[in-house]
């Protein structure tokens, strides 16, 4: 059975209970009898009782421990002069059990007025006063400090674990958007690859033979990117994400219109530039029946444009998965997303650009 909670921070109380000891000094200096002993030793269990069990309790509950060491305290004045030992005690944990410095000023207040009281009503010596009040108050305001200190250091540790969690589940986020943006456009071309190379296999077996292996290449490449994406750096840069997204539309029958100027780009606004562009021009292919696609990208005022509108079917759909993981992502470097669909689809990015990022 363990006297007090594994990991935590009550180690003290292992050693301090040793300066108890000082109970059992009037009983050995007076060669006291049989009773007397027991009676010490009845009192020395119900203190061990009220000091570890206050370890495993909450504060209400800890501070009616206190408040039995206390009252064990008045009960053993005015035979043991030791009993002073068990207010010294009371004043050091109140501090501890306390929810605050305000609860533990209380306590101390209290624990002194119950020592004062024991010695004005029991008519006994200086030295019981000294003890039980003076020194038990010193003491009592040296533990207020460690308590607040301790509780600033528990307080401080419950942020940093949630702080932990917090950028766990931020991590997880992210990797779940990224390889459904990098599943979802890669498993896209496969498809629209592997049907024309379907339809072509009876007319043109040279050609679908050549579709079906860019649909390995494209396979392998998908493997990367999914390591890559897992790791965090996924990106082979913005101009060669604009390539292979013009190639997938025009795979998929698409007319496009590339309008691109060469911008210098930190590293990380360049990745959420080439995942929103993989994302968007997957939407296109899958759900647009477009027929003709823009892909702009330019430098306005210190920040970045990037344009991409096709003349599908539109609509009022709401967000989906990789839209919203789009602009999370966009919204997080202090840019903004903007989706019109009345007319096709046009989704326009702005995003600063920070020098040094």
């Amino acid at each position: 059975m363990r006297l007090i909670p594994k990991n935590s921070e009550y180690t003290w109380a292992l050693y301090s209970v040793l300066y108890f000891g000082f109970f059992f000094i009037d009983p050995i200096v007076s060669h006291a009898g049989v009773r007397v002993w027991c009676f010490t030793l009845l009192g020395t269990a119900a203190f061990l009782y009220l000091y570890f069990s206050m370890f495993w309790v909450n504060c209400r509950q800890g501070m009616w421990r206190i408040a039995g060491m206390c009252a064990l305290g008045t009960a053993y004045a005015k035979f043991n002069g030791g009993a002073t030992t068990l207010f010294i005690f009371a004043a050091a944990c109140a501090p501890f059990v306390a929810n605050d410095d305000t609860d533990g000023f209380k306590a101390l207040f209290a624990i002194e007025a119950a020592g004062a009281l024991t010695w004005w009503a029991l008519h006994l010596n200086g030295w019981f006063l000294l003890f039980a009040c003076g020194f038990s108050f010193v003491i009592g305001i040296s533990n207020i400090h460690f308590a607040q200190r301790n509780r600033t250091h528990k307080k401080l540790l419950k942020a940093q674990e949630e702080i932990e969690h917090l950028a766990k589940v931020a991590e997880r986020e992210r990797i779940a958007r990224d390889l459904h943006d990098v599943l979802g456009h890669t498993l896209s071309v496969i498809i629209l690859k592997s049907e024309l190379a379907g339809k072509l296999m009876d007319r043109d077996p040279q050609r679908a033979g050549n579709e079906m292996r860019e649909v390995e290449q494209i396979s392998r490449q998908a493997l990367a990117e999914v390591r890559d994406a897992i790791r965090g750096y996924r990106s082979q840069g913005l101009p060669a994400e604009l390539a292979q997204a013009k190639a997938t539309l025009e795979t998929a029958g698409v007319v496009v219109k590339c309008e691109t100027a060469k911008i210098a780009l930190p590293a990380l606004q360049e990745s959420v530039l080439s995942m929103a562009v993989k994302e968007a021009v997957t939407n296109v292919v899958r759900h647009a029946e477009a027929h003709n696609c823009t892909l702009r990208l330019e430098q306005q005022n210190g920040s970045c444009r990037l344009e991409i509108a096709d003349d599908g079917r539109g609509g009022l759909q709401p967000e989906g998965n990789g839209l919203r993981g789009m602009r999370e992502r966009v919204e997080m470097l202090g840019g903004t997303l903007n989706r019109e669909s009345r007319a096709g689809t046009k989704i326009t990015i702005t995003l600063p650009i920070k020098e040094g990022v």
